[in-house]
């Protein structure tokens, strides 16, 4: 059989095909002989039991008979024969007949009718990077719904903003935990519309998208029944060709998945430094110990949750980059990198569907905000003189600045020390409301 002799030349990752790319090729499958029943093509007999083969396969049997390495041949052809002869054995063996007889069903022109590799593996992938995708935003969201709550927990403690990783007017650590909320919201916008593209399929173009040994009608129909099983409103694509050529929506769905992750990073970095001490670090906040820090240091805490989510994310983003040379190196009618774009796509969601969940559980709601520390960067920082200027002027505040770095006496202390200011106007000017731009 294929399948045996296309397992023996792909020993690549030792990772068979992911099970969701194979529920999704099994769908079609289904949807492929109920359409090719429905044109009178494919005798009901033989597409019944095709049917119920398919509906085994669905229901998370016989997924051992699937052997093919995740990286195979171009175009999947592999995987795509390994899904035939699994359908065709188990059919024949519906019918009371022997694997094999294949006189009777054919993993050729039964299970493949109306059907190429070039078509299906596109279709499949599709279908199986929405399904991952939309499981991916709905973790996203619980993230998200983790950082709006600290933002609200967080909006009274006042903090030393940074610029260049330099002292900076004062934020709060609520309006740094709504921003991360934020950026995270666009790019889970940025999912839905990746998602919306790929809902568009080519199945019925067959090899060069014209359709040959394809009735008239079953792309129609066959999205249809596609469509109806799978839940996610697939539709035939205004340009078929194009489906087969450009992998331009898949690139795009790996692309959201990058930016995410750039989100991702930024904030764990951001996280990472404001966690860092206890002593000799910022020690803004204070981070759950979800486990011994250190073999040979007692009692240290690291932000390990956070480290391993930028790991995460460093694989995210070397997986978009496998995706964009393999979106760019199809010729003509055909890109044939399927099978690694998918791999690299589907292991970018598989990492963040499981990750995040544990992220926000176990590091961000159990997030502290270490007040004393706050308060005292914020009274002891001499970029306080900034908000000085309409006041005292540009130079004489340029000369409390340079005072107060060089001999650790506070603005406050050198404003008033010098007549500079009254308390009471000083402590409007350094008010709360008027700090972050009441």
């Amino acid at each position: 059989p294929f399948t045996v002799r296309a397992s023996s030349q792909y020993t690549v990752t030792g990772e068979k095909a992911h099970p969701d790319l194979i529920h999704a090729y099994t769908m079609i499958k289904r949807s492929a002989a109920q359409a090719n029943m429905e044109l009178d093509v494919l005798d009901n007999t033989k597409g019944s039991a095709i049917i119920k083969s398919c509906d085994e396969i669905l229901k998370n049997r016989l997924h051992d008979q699937f052997i093919i390495d995740a990286i195979n041949s171009g175009a999947g052809t592999a995987l795509n024969m390994n899904i035939n002869e699994v359908v065709a054995n188990r059919a024949l063996e519906i019918l009371g007949k022997k694997k094999g007889e294949y006189d009777v069903i054919s993993p050729n022109d039964h299970v493949n009718m109306s059907q190429s590799s070039n078509d299906t593996f596109p279709t499949a992938m599709h279908v199986a990077i929405i399904v991952n995708i939309l499981a991916t935003i709905s973790v996203l969201e619980d993230l998200i719904r983790s950082l709006e709550r600290k933002a609200i927990e967080f909006k009274d403690a006042i903090k030393i903003g940074r610029t260049h990783l330099m002292d900076a007017l004062p934020v709060t650590l609520g309006i740094e935990f709504g921003e991360y909320a934020y950026s995270l919201e666009i790019a889970k916008k940025k999912f839905y519309q990746a998602i919306d593209n790929l809902r568009y399929i080519g199945l019925g173009g067959t090899a060069v998208g014209t359709g040959v040994n394809s009735p008239k009608g079953f792309s129609q129909i066959a999205i249809s029944h596609l469509s109806e099983i799978s839940g996610l409103d697939l539709k035939p694509s205004p340009n078929i060709y194009y489906c087969l050529q450009s992998k331009f929506d898949v690139a795009n769905c790996s692309s959201a998945l990058r930016n995410l992750a750039l989100e991702l990073i930024k904030m764990a970095n951001d996280l990472r430094l404001m966690a860092s001490g206890p002593n000799a670090g910022f020690a803004e906040i204070i981070i759950p110990a979800v486990h011994a820090g250190s073999s040979i240091m007692p009692g240290k805490v690291n932000p390990s949750l956070a480290e391993c989510l930028n790991m995460i994310c460093f694989n995210i983003v070397g997986n978009d980059v496998s995706v964009a040379l393999a979106a760019q190196a199809g010729q003509f009618e055909l890109n044939v990198m399927l099978p690694g774009m998918t791999k690299n796509v589907l292991d970018s969601a598989k990492m963040l569907k499981n990750f995040l969940p544990t992220f926000a559980k176990n590091m961000v709601d159990g997030l502290v905000a270490n007040s004393q520390t706050i308060s005292s960067h914020v009274d002891k920082s001499p970029i306080l003189v900034t908000l000085l200027n309409p006041y005292i002027g540009y130079l004489r505040a340029a000369e409390i600045y340079k005072e107060s770095v060089k001999t650790g006496i506070t603005v406050r202390q050198l404003v008033l020390s010098r007549g500079l200011m009254s308390k009471e106007e000083l402590d409007r000017v350094l008010s709360k409301d008027n700090v972050l731009g009441g």
